[in-house]
């Protein structure tokens, strides 16, 4: 078997043109980021990974401390909460996005954190060229305000200018709003793929496999708390029909539906259930109860699921840590962030790269010893010492 005649697998993302809005969708329902979001939030080793991935890209925050403590917007957040909040962006869409404001003067005076899965691109034109970035708070219109759903429409979508700050664009940009007071600013809208292109999440490749977490959560779940957990089963002859208080006899099942309730789940295990019998010739009994418990049948498919969860993230040494293969010490520790701090420099860079194209036109000087660039995480140990990663 050859690349030619091996089975075509589909597309990871499928783009089409949303007339309506002018737009392209970020997905077949434009809805890629949000579906990556439940997926992951249902599968507990998916979420352990992913923020584990966006800790690491943090790191300890710029090597600039005076740059960390800039106020970035009017809101008071920052450089190092945007710094944080664009991380988490990384980790879980592989891109990012900043709404920036200016002044008369044509310079940055405001940069705000956009949430990427709020934000989609706009068609290109006959050059290729994409002139704005839609914004919208819930693509999936669930989202209320004043008791009202957001719908998804051109009343809703905001349609700004992507980022040029080229001083003479947007004092133009400017004008053309009718004035400063209207001016919605621009977006900067920046994808690990590459140049107005929907990029994919890391561990897109193991969004199965993150399923597959959530339902072996689901199997242990009904195992503990809905399978039968009686210890035996005692079977007594009937006694006299049962009467009602008029005399008549009433037919009784021998277990109604509400009974078995009662045997059911972690906190009703190790009761005993009473069945009488119908006949009187036949005796009492002591029956075992069969439990059915399948844990045991998914423990290679749970193993091999988390194991290629940890290796999408590239976090084998952490699992490795987790089994018990390499033990646990604070020296395997340390290597293991060092390891992984060397992991996500390319995902740090990315971000260093953002900032530095839009502190060259802030408002104010901006003076940096060490450029953006982001300090690796430490690992602490129980004495106070760190790991080595700079």
């Amino acid at each position: 078997m050859n690349v030619k005649t091996a089975k075509k697998p589909e597309s990871r993302i499928d783009i089409s043109y949303l007339s309506k809005l002018k737009m392209s969708s970020f997905g077949n329902d434009n809805l890629y980021p949000q579906n990556l979001s439940a997926i992951t939030a249902s599968s507990g080793t998916g979420t352990l990974c992913l923020n584990r991935y966006a800790k690491f890209i943090e790191g300890n925050g710029f090597r600039d401390v005076a740059f960390s403590e800039t106020v970035l917007n009017r809101e008071g957040e920052t450089a190092d909460t945007i710094h944080h909040l664009l991380s988490q962006d990384v980790a879980a869409y592989s891109g990012l996005a900043l709404h920036i404001n200016y002044n008369l003067l044509g310079e940055i005076v405001e940069v705000q954190h956009l949430p990427f899965e709020n934000c989609r691109l706009e068609e290109e034109d006959e050059n290729g060229y994409v002139a704005h970035i839609l914004v919208h708070p819930d693509w999936r219109a669930k989202k209320t305000r004043n008791g009202k759903i957001i719908k998804v429409d051109d009343s809703t979508v905001d349609r700004i200018d992507v980022f040029n700050p080229n001083r003479d664009v947007v004092l133009a940009q400017i004008e053309k709003a009718g004035g400063i007071q209207y001016y919605k600013g621009q977006v900067l809208w920046v994808s690990m793929a590459g140049k107005n292109t929907y990029p994919l999440a890391l561990y897109d490749s193991v969004i199965t496999e993150m399923s597959t977490d959530e339902g072996l959560s689901n199997v242990k779940n009904r195992n503990a708390r809905n399978n039968f957990l009686v210890a035996c089963m005692v079977v007594v002859k009937k006694g006299n029909p049962r009467v009602d208080k008029n005399g008549n006899e009433v037919e009784t099942k021998f277990i109604e539906a509400d009974d078995l309730k009662k045997f059911q789940g972690d906190t009703n295990g190790g009761k005993i259930m009473l069945v009488e019998l119908e006949q009187d010739e036949e005796k009492p009994e002591l029956l075992k109860f069969p439990v059915a418990n399948y844990d045991k049948d998914f423990t290679v498919t749970e193993t091999s699921t988390v194991e290629r969860i940890y290796a999408a993230f590239g976090q084998e040494l952490f699992y490795a840590i987790r089994i018990g293969k390499l033990g646990f010490s604070g020296q395997v520790m340390c290597d293991a962030y060092e390891y992984y701090a060397g992991q996500v420099t390319n995902e740090q860079r990315f971000i260093e790269r953002v900032f530095d194209r839009i502190f060259k036109y802030w408002h104010e000087p901006i003076n940096l010893r060490n450029d953006f660039s982001i300090q690796p995480i430490k690992y602490i140990n129980s004495d106070g010492t760190s790991n080595a990663a700079q």
